[in-house]
């Protein structure tokens, strides 16, 4: 079926669908208990977070419709509270079919995400909802890689509910691990960013192993990117859900962007750092894994702690490091985005060129100065083991942001609007901050630029007119660049501390370090709860040349406004320690007596020389 036909809500058969329109609003006085679900299930929401004291528009929407066995296909914005909206009717009507007839054990409800991020948190949320359950309803996620045998004795048992990619569920079906036979609820969450991430051969897959009649409930931002084909798959004439909020939080955020040159990214990300300019919890949108560890060591140099989440590291320490954010514990997360949601938007960009060093993955390095590229013929790149179905920018729920900085434009302008999505959350307001690098200053400065920066310019315009379109500005970040030149000299001097060999030698410290955070520690953390700082997952990587000197910002450096943000007293004064103290002191004394200062007399080797010989 065309997207024409998507938007006009007809069947095949040319017969309007039913549909819900984006009117039906939830009565304000309306609660869970409204649904007639479960006792259990509602103990287990008056237990959650104050937000749950009544349901969101989406909820109040699809748990009614699903709880009437209905197909749903439904639109909604990433936070608008989806994951709850079809969790809730399948867990009544797991403790329904319990209720009736103390039936055999077996899993009858598969959830497909597009991440092993995504599931993990579905997993917890299915787990704190059911807590007053007990054993009635029981989950598992199978969306990291194991090993067949640990997966297999995980699913021996027949949990009610498998939370897994598409890719792990095909696994599990090949390895006879999983049988789908007793299945009768399907839910696909995210499944606009399932068809982005090309998984379509393997919902195609499972739609062939599942038996008929089943329910199913299809989640999704967009209606676009090959929704339409999901549906055709698992369902026919399912009730369609628009919900018109899918934006609603984008009058909330505060959207800016900086032109500037390729170095004056690193130069600005420090002083608004650095002066605390930038409050709260922030994510910074990074293109590729070589510029996380660029500017977290850039960051280091200035004791600016922050920490990397990328497709690079293990699963394990991704679901430690998103958690550990949430609880306050992280301020600063440097993200890659390397699933862009790409649609029509990228087909008419010209290719980027590539880098000609080799080096890592792509773009890291230059040419040697004074020499072409074309002496230097373009070797093989360096295949890096990625996970395919790592994702940031949509599906976690990152909470309390206040922050999103796209240190690094997205590819498209769909892409911008996840990542901005981030903020401005269970009505808060956030700040987005965009920089953008002119035409004219592309590939002006050597050891930063990237290529995807080449085009900028044209992505910000695809950007502005989206956002314009649906009523929303993006204002200039004015910032009077000449203040910050005070601060250049010690931007500078950072910058060239961080090399293409601190850059290699980071990556490969972090993962030696994350593999040694692992389950098979647990024990030992639990007997030594000193050793938990360990698990810090921004703690100093110390690959580049440490300058103790840049920790501090001397009170002549900063701009008479600057110095109103600060709210440590202690910011530009450099203690002495004792070894300094003692020094100091010797070279008052040095120069009291007519002596040079901090240097000692060598010994003549032939008057120390002794007669006796060694035996």
């Amino acid at each position: 079926m065309s997207k024409r036909n998507l938007k006009r809500k007809l069947n095949e058969s040319n017969v309007p669908e039913e549909a819900v329109s984006s009117g039906s609003k939830n009565p304000a006085n309306q609660s869970f208990s409204d649904f007639g679900l479960d006792a259990r299930i509602l103990k287990g929401i008056q237990g959650q977070h104050p937000a749950w004291s009544k349901p969101t528009q989406v909820q109040s929407t699809v748990i009614p419709l699903a709880l009437e066995g209905k197909n749903i296909l439904a639109r909604s914005g990433t936070g608008t509270g989806k994951t709850a909206a079809y969790v809730l009717p399948l867990m009544q009507a797991i403790l329904k079919r319990k209720t009736a007839s103390r039936a055999t054990k077996c899993t009858s409800a598969v959830i497909l995400v597009p991440s092993f991020e995504l599931a993990s948190q579905v997993t917890k949320v299915i787990s704190t909802l059911a807590a007053g359950c007990g054993a009635d309803i029981r989950v598992e996620n199978i969306g990291r890689k194991e090993v067949d045998k640990v997966q297999r004795v995980r699913l021996a048992d027949l949990p009610d509910i498998v939370v897994a990619t598409p890719s792990r569920i095909i696994s599990s079906l090949e390895s006879s691990a999983l049988s789908l036979s007793d299945v009768s609820h399907v839910v696909i969450d995210e499944t606009d960013t399932i068809m982005a991430y090309e998984q379509g051969e393997y919902l195609k897959g499972i739609s062939t192993n599942l038996p008929q009649g089943v329910q199913t409930i299809l989640m999704s931002a967009t209606l676009e990117t090959g929704v339409d084909q999901v549906r055709d798959m698992f369902c026919q004439n399912p009730t369609v859900v628009e919900l018109d909020n899918s934006e609603e939080s984008a009058d909330r955020v505060f959207q800016y962007v900086a032109k500037c040159a390729e170095d004056e990214k690193f130069l600005i990300a420090y002083v608004l750092f650095k002066l605390n300019l930038v409050k709260g919890k922030c994510i910074v949108f990074v293109a590729d894994i070589d510029r996380c560890y660029r500017l977290k060591l850039f960051l280091e140099q200035f004791q600016i702690k922050s920490c990397i989440l990328n497709s690079e590291l293990p699963v394990n320490s991704r679901l430690h490091v998103v958690d550990e954010f949430n609880k306050g514990i992280y301020n600063i997360i440097l993200a890659t985005d390397e699933h862009d949601i790409v649609g029509d938007e990228t087909k008419k960009q010209p290719k980027t060129e590539e880098r000609p060093d080799g080096e890592g993955e792509t773009h890291i390095g230059e040419p040697i100065s004074g020499e072409k590229e074309s002496d230097h013929p373009k070797k093989k790149t360096k295949t890096t083991k990625r996970d395919k179905e790592y994702g940031v920018a949509r599906g976690i729920d990152f909470k309390d942001v206040g922050w999103v900085i796209n240190f690094d434009l997205p590819i498209t302008s769909k892409s911008y609007t996840h990542r901005i999505g981030r903020t401005a959350r269970a009505g808060k307001a956030g700040t987005a901050l965009s920089f953008a690098i002119p035409k004219d200053q592309y590939r002006k400065h050597k050891s930063t630029w990237i290529p995807s920066t080449e085009h900028d310019e044209e992505v910000l315009d695809k950007i502005t007119r989206q956002q314009t379109k649906k009523g929303f500005e993006i204002k200039p970040f004015n910032l009077n660049m000449s203040q910050l030149d005070p601060f250049r000299y010690r931007f500078q001097s950072a910058l060239r501390a961080v090399t293409r060999t601190a850059i290699r030698e980071a990556r490969t410290r972090e993962l030696k370090q994350e593999l040694l955070k692992s389950e098979k520690l647990k024990r030992h953390f639990e007997e030594n709860p000193e050793d938990m700082q360990h698990l810090r997952h921004d703690s100093d990587l110390k690959a580049a040349r440490v300058q103790p000197h840049l920790k501090h910002v001397p009170d002549y450096l900063l701009p008479p406004a600057a110095r109103k943000a600060l709210t440590s007293g202690d910011i530009g004064f450099v203690g002495f320690n004792k070894d300094e103290k003692r020094l100091r002191s010797s070279n008052i004394g040095n120069k009291r007596f007519g002596r040079r200062s901090g240097f000692k007399k060598k010994a003549d080797p032939l008057k120390s020389f002794g007669g006796k010989g060694r035996r």
